[in-house]
């Protein structure tokens, strides 16, 4: 609960900052009001059967390390005796106080009942908390007083809690809420705003616990959050308590008065209403008849805490690891999760976090005129290199590979870290990907499958058959009586390869389209037009019927291989027939 109104009083100093504003920082949490925060969500049977609670304390707390955040616990300890009244109004008569203490004739704190359901949630928590490594420091009494000292003591830069009396023991920061979601913030108040803004100390606001009420005291009936801080304002932040210690009830009175000096019975009426008041609420919220606040102003002052250098306070400030195994059994107990499951939540928040200690141990170093290299760092880097980059959520990220974790390969990391923390790894990232690219420029394009053309194919066949038919002549073939084999020139000389002249061979005269083969026993010596065999036959145009009889009545030299076919081999025959077969295809294709 806190203080009455308090919240409401303070709203105009509430800041709403990113949660990136955690990062670095060494956090206390009030544990009992973050899981009366994550229980309210949800109070079904289901959600409690089911653990959600449990679940959403999990993400808050690996959102937190992501960041480098120091965590440390904090619970509750017995009830102060001053809070005994309304802690038991607040359970209904007591159902979490161990009912053997609350007989005692003389007001002393009391333990909490352990077996409850609430504190089993408490115990389920520190196990979690400390496979994560956050340490949890068991406060004497009121968890908020123990966050409040170590934060008014510089142990740490802040106290999550929602009980507002956090200010009235001192704390400097305070961090109300926190939000996860896309745009993830946190509430925070600065005591040091509010008293700029409002001009309320300390001390002030523990004379407001004592006119609106809090959990330490009933409050005046009849005042109101706005007249109880023009009286506080009136008086001033160094002056109120002593007013209040030395005149204790009366302050209130003269305030009240002051205001209806021309309507004195009405005065006089509040006077008695206002004794009347303070006499109903009983014994135990009044500390002495003349003055009843001097109690409460010494609860808030001076309350029952582990001193800043007390043993149990340097156990939560030393460095806790991380427990893999310990925690993949407790995710497996509360949750049902597989180790993969855990691993896949925690382990990229564990490398991030590394990360942003390297880049803080850097940043210091360097802040300290020692400007190493990065591999001139004591601590080795726990990025071995950047696979490419990446964009989540709108927000520039790099995919990176990780040393030195166990189970993990590969994460996103912020860009704006990885310039922090590393910017040589990305020097030698962007020099990898501008080499690759040069390469790629004076890589020549992929030549064409070098397959064989069918220009090519017909010229290898035919210079081919021609030295068959060349070869298969001679003495010892055809025998003594035949002359000696003609000798054909290679076609690939004789049949000139000219595209550009193939239309002029079509115009050209009858003589010049003849084609003469010349045997003999020594090489021939033919003359003829140019065909270009290799390239495909032009497409055929109709002719008139005079041209193609000119055509038809044009001469045309044939090859005689041999006077009688009788006389040849077989294979002569063969090549001979193929030869002919080739040179006739030759004609159709020509007219």
């Amino acid at each position: 609960m806190g203080v009455k109104n308090l919240w409401d009083i303070l709203e105009s100093c509430k800041k709403t900052l990113p949660l990136h504003h955690l990062q670095n920082k060494r956090v206390c949490i009030d544990l009992s009001c973050w899981m009366v925060q994550l229980q309210s969500v949800n109070k079904s049977y289901c959600a409690i059967k089911d653990k959600v609670y449990l679940k959403g304390l999990f993400h808050r707390l690996r959102a937190l390390l992501a960041l480098n955040c120091s965590l440390i616990f904090v619970s509750d300890g017995s009830i102060p005796a001053i809070k005994l009244a309304a802690y038991r109004k607040r359970l209904n008569s007591g159902a979490e106080v161990a009912q053997e203490d609350t007989n005692s004739q003389k007001p002393s704190s009391l333990r909490r009942n352990m077996g409850s359901e609430f504190s089993g949630m408490i115990k389920e928590a520190k196990i979690l908390g400390l496979a994560l490594g956050i340490p949890c420091l068991d406060g004497i009494e009121e968890a908020e007083a123990q966050c409040a000292l170590l934060n008014s003591e510089s142990l740490c830069d802040g106290c999550f809690t929602s009980d507002s009396d956090v200010f009235l023991f001192g704390a400097k920061t305070v961090y109300r809420d926190i939000s996860l979601g896309e745009g993830g913030h946190v509430v925070c108040y600065e005591m040091a705003e509010i008293e700029r803004k409002l001009g309320f100390g300390r001390n002030s606001l523990i004379t407001l616990a004592l006119l609106l009420g809090s959990d330490y005291s009933a409050g005046v009936h009849g005042l109101g959050p706005e007249s109880a801080c023009k009286l506080v304002k009136s008086v001033g932040d160094d002056k109120i308590l002593q007013e209040v210690a030395s005149q204790g009830l009366s302050l209130v009175k003269k305030s009240k008065c002051s205001k209806k000096q021309k309507q004195t019975s009405n005065c006089h009426k509040d006077l008695n209403s206002l004794d009347a008041e303070n006499d109903a609420h009983g014994k135990e919220n009044c500390f002495g008849r003349q003055n009843p606040f001097l109690q409460v102003i010494d609860a808030y002052l001076k309350p029952k805490c582990h001193s800043a250098d007390s043993d149990a306070v340097y156990r939560v400030l030393v460095p806790h690891t991380f427990q893999r195994a310990k925690l993949q059994e407790a995710c497996s107990q509360f949750f049902g999760w597989p180790p993969e499951k855990t691993d896949e939540y925690i382990l990229p928040k564990i490398a991030e976090r590394d990360l942003r200690r390297f880049a803080n141990l850097r940043s210091t170093s360097s802040g300290l005129g020692v400007n190493a290299s990065l591999y001139e760092v004591p601590v080795k880097c726990p990025v071995s290199g950047i696979v490419k980059p990446r964009k989540v959520q709108g927000r520039e990220c790099y995919e990176v590979l990780w040393e030195g974790i166990d189970g993990l390969t590969t994460a996103i990391v912020p860009a704006d870290l990885m310039e922090r923390a590393c910017p040589e790894k990305i020097n030698e990232y962007e020099e990898r990907r501008a080499a690759g690219k040069r390469q790629n420029q004076r890589k020549p394009r992929a030549k064409k499958s070098e397959s064989i053309s069918p220009k090519t194919a017909i010229d290898s066949e035919l210079q081919k058959l021609l030295l068959d038919i060349n070869n298969t002549g001679g003495d010892s073939t055809f025998g003594a009586d035949f002359p000696a084999r003609p000798v054909i020139s290679d076609m690939t000389t004789d049949l000139v390869v000219d595209s550009r002249n193939q239309c002029n061979s079509r115009t050209s005269s009858s003589s010049d389209s003849n084609l003469n083969i010349t045997y003999s026993g020594t090489k021939s010596i033919a003359e003829h037009e140019v065909i270009d065999l290799l390239s495909p036959s032009p497409l055929r145009r109709p002719l008139s019927v005079l041209k193609r009889q000119e055509l038809n009545d044009l001469p045309i030299s044939t090859v005689d291989l041999s006077d009688s076919e009788n006389e040849m081999s077989p294979e002569h025959m063969k090549k001979a027939r193929e030869l002919r077969l080739f040179i006739a295809s030759i004609k159709d294709d020509r007219f």
